[in-house]
């Protein structure tokens, strides 16, 4: 199995730049996101401070595996805005992220090639400018418990290396939820399980369940359950 990975580069907060040529004003935002309706937001706001532009040309790129995207050249000719933006995301070696490239017409025609290179470098100017990060993606899981295994758990939660995020206690029963570094998070789990249950890995691994336990990844899926 390939190791996980779980970092990727983007931005830490939103910049922008100017570029003009020929009398054409361009002016580049770059915002970091996280969705698709991120986008969306972003391009709004760009739209009503730029209401007189003639284009608001774009390009973003999602997730870890890169494979979403989207790249508009809103009115330019097809191939001369949105794809040169998104070339530029791409050469920073960036996800996550949305440039708005905004035109002022000035009343000189640029040409084919001329359009790329006004559209390239107003994105890159930002990109220059900005403050490029890289960010972790992490596994949250929610752990139900018996009380009887509270000293246990809560030892191995520190032995593992999960960050307690939250915690809630009642009459019978706590809850807490944790979180780990994607690429470590089987292996604590497996560990969490046999300091828990005071066992080796090895019997760990076997374990089908802990009776009063309850592993449960906040993304839906069960790890491990036990009888509650």
């Amino acid at each position: 199995m390939g190791q996980i990975e779980d970092q990727y580069r983007t931005l830490a907060a939103p910049c922008t730049a100017e570029l003009r040529e020929r009398a054409s004003k361009f002016l580049a935002y770059a915002f970091p996101i996280t969705t698709e309706a991120d986008c969306q937001i972003s391009l709004d706001e760009v739209r009503k401070l730029h209401p007189k532009a003639t284009h608001h040309c774009y390009a973003w790129r999602l997730g870890m595996d890169k494979n979403r995207y989207r790249a508009n050249d809103d009115g330019e000719p097809g191939g001369t805005a949105g794809r040169p933006i998104l070339g530029q995301i791409d050469s920073f070696g960036l996800t996550n992220v949305l440039i708005v490239v905004v035109r002022y017409f000035g009343g000189t025609k640029l040409g084919t090639s001329g359009l790329i290179q006004a559209y390239k470098t107003s994105a890159a100017e930002a990109l220059q400018q900005a403050d490029i990060v890289e960010k972790t993606i992490e596994s949250v899981y929610q752990l139900t418990f018996h009380y009887a295994l509270m000293n246990n758990l809560m030892g191995a939660i520190k032995k593992t290396g999960f960050q307690l995020l939250k915690q809630e206690f009642s009459d019978d029963s706590g809850v807490v939820e944790v979180a780990i570094r994607k690429s470590e998070a089987d292996a604590a789990l497996l560990q969490l399980k046999a300091l828990t249950a005071g066992i080796h890995l090895e019997e760990a691994a076997m374990l089908e369940k802990i009776e009063g336990l309850e592993v449960v990844a906040l993304d839906g899926s069960c790890y491990f359950r036990g009888t509650l």
